[in-house]
């Protein structure tokens, strides 16, 4: 009877692993064929070389990247180059990069920029937040934008228990925000079973200088986040469940569940276009051969729009589509004005002609 019951313990366990892990196959793209998709015609962006994983657009077209990740075993990992913050200029014909400069005091050499956002106060100051994994640690660094010198000026550096593992994160005001935490636990091999086995167990949390609390949880990677343009509603992107989540902003800065999109694709980070309040969503198509990565089968690109987000009938659009010859492992998209700009984890970035 003993064996009996061991016997069937073990054969429910393994039932349950091996659907976890076809789950987790379907979600990472093992099994996706793509199809090109192009919105006009592209082009690299000069000076970007080694990662463009978020991007922000400032109103009068100068754009925020931020470049040079170093991320779990993805190619950049054993770099010895620090990560940095570049400026493109979309009002050029010809678009290039240039770093910006930060301040003396911030520690360059351990500098490892993931997600990033910008607040503009009433005086027009532009505060740039980066999220940061020095030495794998996780920290927020708060910058003020110098235009007139190519220049960040660091303010200060965040650290709390709650922002333990933040991938992504959107300013609310020069010293508050919501970020996402893309893990539960901290040690790798944990991940890693957090993966397999599907926890859903990612939180976001809202942060001030008076205040630093969970207000939403149950996702599968949370992942990028952003803000609708009347500043109600919070999107974001739970990469493993495949979907996008409308949380609206409550009393207390707490969030309550709107509703939830599914999409086709593993979304990353999300970015909102002011006029029209679209959505455009990096995603990673076969995410797994960012995990596996080889030179000879290297991962793709993807672009989705989701317009009326907030309606009943919302509308998904796949705009581009690459099979990884042009751009790798895509990780956000955005527009400004004709523009449509497409960062990547750790590869290169790509704008292109959005067609009438």
């Amino acid at each position: 009877m003993g064996k009996l019951l061991l016997l069937t313990v073990c054969t429910g366990l393994l039932s349950v692993v091996a659907y976890q892990l076809w789950n987790l196959s379907n979600m990472l793209g093992v099994f996706r064929e793509l199809v090109a998709v192009q919105p006009g015609n592209c082009h690299l962006i000069k000076g970007i070389e080694y990662g463009s994983e978020d991007i922000n657009i400032l109103p009068g077209g100068l754009a925020l990247i931020s470049s040079g990740l170093k991320f779990g075993s993805l190619p950049n990992s054993d770099s010895d180059r620090p990560g940095q913050i570049v400026l493109v200029d979309l009002n050029k014909p010809v678009l290039s990069a240039v770093e910006l400069r930060i301040s003396r005091g911030f520690d360059m050499e351990s500098f490892n920029p993931h997600g990033l956002s910008t607040f503009i106060d009433e005086d027009g100051a532009v505060y740039v937040f980066v999220v940061n994994h020095p030495r794998k640690i996780t920290t927020v660094e708060v910058f003020k934008f110098e235009e007139d010198q190519n220049s960040l000026n660091h303010l200060k550096t965040i650290k709390h228990e709650l922002l333990h593992s933040v991938n992504d994160i959107v300013a609310l005001s020069p010293d508050s925000f919501y970020a996402t935490n893309d893990h539960y636990f901290s040690h790798e091999s944990l991940k890693i079973l957090e993966l397999v086995l599907g926890f859903s167990w990612c939180t976001v949390i809202y942060y001030s200088p008076s205040e630093v609390k969970e207000v939403a949880t149950g996702f599968r990677i949370a992942n990028g986040i952003n803000i609708s343009p009347d500043r109600k509603y919070i999107y974001i992107a739970e990469s493993l469940g495949c979907a996008v989540h409308v949380m609206e902003i409550i009393p207390n800065n707490n969030l309550t569940p709107v509703k939830t999109m599914h999409v086709e694709t593993l979304p990353d980070n999300l970015q909102v276009d002011p006029k029209t309040g679209d959505v455009w969503i990096g995603c990673c198509p076969n995410c797994w051969k960012l995990f596996f990565y080889k030179p000879e089968n290297v991962p793709g690109s993807e672009v989705i729009k989701i317009e009326n987000i907030l309606s009943k009938d919302p509308k998904v659009t796949q705009v581009y589509v690459n099979n990884g010859s042009v751009l790798q492992g895509s990780s956000v998209a955005t527009v400004f004005e004709e523009k449509l700009l497409i960062g990547t984890i750790f590869h290169k970035a790509l704008h292109c002609e959005l067609s009438s």
